[in-house]
């Protein structure tokens, strides 16, 4: 198919940068959706499939931005963002920039001000679901920035899922992002620490997750019960009528002697049974289990044993 370039006039184009997995799923929503859209990628023939269904290939990074009044970027990490945007900057000039690249929050935040020495509007933002979720209107996607780019494209982010505005500091969406990368990791280990701990007896992996997933975690982490924990993490209340600090180091304790005579990974319940050890000596072995979150709004600090 003939390629088909998209006016910089048209208020329904839009460019994409970077197209890996995410990336391409991004252009080709768009595209689906009807948008005027130019491709652009360091490696040229990742825009072909996108080119033959009539997305436009920019043969450089600036024409790629002067042809839309926003471009969204979804690149390997911010270094490689500056790599491949900084010979653009008479381009950029009075459009927008989306970055969906992964990164820390200050990285996000000498992005905005590199953005602003530009005159380049600029949102920083974070995709919460993996490529195939992309355009679903149940699929979020954060965002930070200036409120009036934001509602300004709106409509066009409308169409990748449901966007959410956290906020004027452009840190806030990779802030958000890891700490909910964060809570997956954290879920998920314990899932795979928990099923290696009961395969070291020939307890199969569907066997434990049928009771993992089938009753403990409704029960015992049931989002609702976390939900009402959440105002007594903001108050600093933590009472230990139902359980204290001390009886939790107990069980984490069987978690690592366990761990160690079924011959299963212990680093990951040994740190956790250090941390608990650690509130301990901070005062917090009456409370409540949720008192670590006190441990872990002061930053790395020593702990008992030497540990780190």
């Amino acid at each position: 198919m003939t390629e088909q370039h998209s006016s910089g006039q048209d208020s329904t184009a839009i460019t994409v940068v970077g197209l890996g997995p995410m990336g391409s799923a991004l252009a080709q929503t768009l595209l689906d959706r009807g948008r005027s859209l130019t491709v652009w990628n360091r490696t040229a023939g990742k825009a072909d499939a996108l080119v033959a269904k009539g997305a436009h290939r920019a043969a450089t990074i600036a024409e790629a931005v002067a042809a839309s009044p926003v471009t969204i970027t979804c690149l390997n990490d911010y270094a490689t963002m500056y790599q491949v945007f900084d010979s653009t900057d008479g381009a950029f000039q009075g459009r927008t920039l989306v970055n969906l690249t992964s990164g820390t929050p200050a990285e996000a935040r000498m992005t905005a001000d590199w953005a602003a020495e530009r005159d380049l509007g600029y949102l920083d933002g974070a995709i919460m679901v993996p490529p195939p979720l992309v355009g679903r209107p149940e699929s979020v996607l954060l965002y930070a920035g200036p409120r009036e780019v934001f509602d300004r494209h709106r409509a066009t982010l409308a169409l990748l899922g449901d966007p959410r505005h956290l906020g004027t500091d452009p840190g806030l969406a990779v802030l958000l992002n890891t700490a909910l990368l964060e809570m997956m990791y954290a879920t998920l280990n314990g899932f795979l620490h928990g099923a290696a701990l009961v395969g070291s007896a020939n307890v199969s992996a569907s066997e434990f997750a049928e009771l993992a997933l089938g009753w403990f975690m409704p029960v015992v982490l049931d989002p609702a019960s976390l939900a009402e924990q959440a105002a007594n993490l903001d108050e600093g209340a933590y009472p230990g009528d139902l359980g204290t600090m001390q009886m939790n180091l107990n069980a984490l304790e069987h978690i690592v002697r366990t761990s160690v005579e079924q011959g299963v990974h212990s680093d990951q319940p040994r740190l956790m049974k250090e941390l608990a050890e650690h509130a301990i000596a901070q005062g917090h072995g009456t409370e409540n289990y949720f008192a670590m979150f006190e441990i872990f709004k002061r930053g790395r600090g020593p702990m008992p044993g030497g540990g780190r």
